[in-house]
């Protein structure tokens, strides 16, 4: 039978990928089906079905990837990889951004969905918790097409929500008073670009960060346009966003309904957009849950705990 191995770089990120008692790779053969065995610093199985060898390429090649950018729980790392769906061409799962300091992949398969959907339609909403990946995931997807030349220009835009301090009484021009604001999508960014490549794009006007009440009276065309914590857009604010999109565009609308800073009188644009458009075949919905944080496992508990809440209250 012939054997299909895999060096791994190093026998610390070897140990990694086993986990404590090989614990990880009891689960990687559990998943696969075969045995797998370790020879210094290589992974291999002995199996001569192709399907298989390309499964376990892949599974290798992410849990690698997500250690080497910065992963350290292991076992986290290893039981997202297993619990997504895969294809059998493991670059069709991972955004490919051209000059990225890491390859950004779905870890979940909740996220899968997402980024099948960010991949396939010109609109879509993305309604989740904190750490879910719903912001960061269409960032990546908008840097793509952004550097393979596929749109032209990515904007990024949130509501600017005054939470008990007026923007004219902060310190500072304009830029720094709405900075605080915008600094979470630049990270993002960053992220996934070497700071250096995003100054370049910001300051050529290739990438666009600004409030949302900087998009009346555009039309923006051949670009892709993200609207973050679109939860906290009124309802005319939102029906203006939506126009804004152009020729050969796509958007990307995010928010969590569960974080609306808007006065209680006012509903948010987020949810009245949705239950307007949701019949549109052309425009992709899906709501990430608590399984989908991917932040850290405690977050997670707590938004499960928040979930149950808020059904045990209906």
């Amino acid at each position: 039978m012939n054997e299909y191995t895999i060096v791994v770089p190093s026998n610390d990120v070897l140990s990694c990928v086993c986990g404590t008692n090989d614990k990880n790779l009891k689960l990687i053969e559990e998943h696969l089906g075969v045995p797998v065995f370790t020879r210094g610093n290589e992974l291999s199985v002995e199996n001569e079905n192709p399907e298989i060898c390309q499964k376990f390429q892949f599974i290798v090649d992410r849990i690698i990837d997500e250690i080497e950018a910065g992963g350290k729980n292991s076992d986290d790392i290893v039981l997202s990889v297993l619990n997504t769906k895969r294809r059998l061409n493991a670059d069709e799962m991972a955004v490919l951004v051209p000059g990225a300091v890491r390859r950004v992949y779905p870890r979940t398969q909740g996220q899968a969905e997402y980024l099948n959907l960010l991949q396939t339609k010109d609109m879509v909403f993305c309604t989740g918790s904190a750490g879910s990946g719903k912001t960061f995931l269409a960032v990546a997807e908008a840097l793509r097409l952004i550097l393979n030349h596929k749109k032209n220009k990515l904007i990024i835009t949130r509501p600017v929500v005054e939470a008990g301090e007026s923007l004219g009484f902060l310190p500072g021009d304009l830029e720094d008073k709405i900075d605080p604001y915008l600094r979470p999508l630049r990270d993002a960014m960053e992220a996934i670009l070497p700071i250096e490549t995003v100054k370049r794009l910001t300051e050529a006007g290739i990438i666009e960060v600004a409030p949302l009440a900087y998009m009346r009276g555009r039309t923006l065309n051949n670009a892709v346009i993200i609207l973050d914590e679109a939860q906290n857009a009124t309802v005319s604010q939102m029906k203006m966003f939506l126009t804004r999109m152009g020729e050969n565009s796509k958007v990307f609308v995010t928010g969590d309904p569960s974080q609306i800073d808007l006065p209680k009188k006012i509903e948010s644009g987020l949810m009245n957009s949705i239950n307007i458009l949701y019949k549109i075949e052309d425009i992709g919905f899906i709501n990430l849950g608590a399984d989908d944080v991917v932040r850290n496992q405690l977050v997670r508990k707590i938004v499960k705990a928040y979930e149950n809440e808020i059904k045990q209250e209906r």
